[in-house]
């Protein structure tokens, strides 16, 4: 395997791995600091901000090369979790999930930038892939080890720990390219075009991700159960990604991609039990698993556009979405139904193609 796509694989699936983690462990950093689940929900966010902090300091920080985000970007994320596995007060958690999210910033502005070139989006998907796999393992490490009784749930947190060091002692990224001549603009046009693709790609994605646990509470299971199918999404998705590099070479995985995931989509709206809400994660999950890969790779290939600039807009992009597009789901909910608001991901798959194809 190529070294940039391992080192690339390891802070992905890190980052899955712990930024799933921190929203499963809401319920427990609340009964550990007597407070309620609400008060901790902002925590989980601090990952889309940290993307809006740091997306403007990508070409500096990318500019003599990508080894210092690699890096800091380890030793952030490793202090992070250990901050919130280990923290006694809310003051610590709170360092602890602000380290978190610069720390994930930092590998969502150095990914692109490692994997920049020709099989840029086949290797986004196979790091993505790694993610989506590990976002998988977090609930359920997190739900074993807390069901033992013995120690916290919230030390699984501690398992990204050795991987990431792992990385920041050997992380040495090879050179993708000599980047575009001195002096050379990227058209405006298809910076933008190219940007919201992006956006509208990771809206779609963290609509399900955030409210998916919360459209089956609504179907009337118990919070538990609830959590625990709500695994479905990503496990649609790992499932997705894995499958993503050989897909992308025979069939046009955007469109296809779009139209699985609308159909996902209905099935979680219209269905009332929850064995077909389910199954809607599922296909969802598998059919937006490669469209954010294919934007991203489709960004970076922007004529005359460096490697690190597409990082950053990357990075800004990501935020973006992280940041609105579970807000305007939630915001329509107050209007609608919840189960109704499911529909705010056919727009923004209409508009993605559109974009897409112009």
């Amino acid at each position: 395997m190529d070294s940039n796509v391992r080192q690339a694989g390891i802070a992905q699936a890190a980052l899955g791995y712990a930024i799933t983690a921190l929203g499963a462990c809401l319920v427990l950093l609340a009964g550990d600091f007597g407070v309620s689940p609400e008060a901790l929900a902002w925590l989980p966010a601090t990952f889309g901000f940290g993307l809006l902090t740091m997306a403007p300091a990508g070409p500096l920080l990318l500019r003599s090369s990508p080894r210092p985000a690699l890096v800091g970007g380890s030793l952030a994320v490793a202090g992070g979790s250990t901050l919130l596995a280990l923290a006694p007060v809310p003051g610590v958690a709170v360092a602890g999930a602000l380290l978190l999210g610069a720390g994930g910033a930092a590998f969502a502005l150095v990914t692109p930038a490692l994997l920049a070139g020709a099989q840029a989006a086949v290797q986004l998907t196979k790091v993505n892939a790694a993610s989506s796999t590990a976002s998988v393992l977090a609930p359920a490490a997190i739900g074993g080890l807390n069901a033992t009784g013995v120690v916290s749930g919230r030390l699984a947190l501690l398992a990204v720990v050795p991987p990431l060091l792992f990385l920041a002692v050997t992380a040495r990224p090879t050179a993708t390219g000599s980047g575009p001549p001195p002096g050379a603009r990227p058209a405006a046009g298809a910076v933008s075009r190219r940007w919201g693709v992006v956006v509208l790609a990771v809206s779609v994605e963290f609509c399900f991700t955030i409210w998916a646990v919360a459209r089956l509470a609504a179907a009337g299971l118990t919070p538990g159960t609830a959590a625990a199918l709500g695994t479905a999404f990503p496990i649609g998705m790992a499932l997705g990604r894995l499958a993503g590099p050989a897909l992308i070479r025979r069939i046009p995985v955007v469109p296809i991609g779009a139209a699985v995931t609308a159909a996902g989509a209905i099935v979680v709206v219209v269905a009332g039990g929850a064995a077909a809400i389910t199954a809607g994660l599922v296909v969802a999950g598998a059919g937006v698993a490669t469209l954010y890969p294919v934007a991203l790779a489709g960004l970076v290939a922007t004529p005359r556009l460096s490697a690190a600039h597409a990082a950053s807009l990357g990075a800004l992009a990501s935020g973006t979405a992280i940041l609105a597009a579970p807000a305007a789901l939630a915001r329509l909910a107050d209007v609608v139904d919840l189960r109704l608001a499911f529909l705010i991901t056919l727009p923004l798959l209409a508009a993605l193609l559109l974009l897409r194809r112009q």
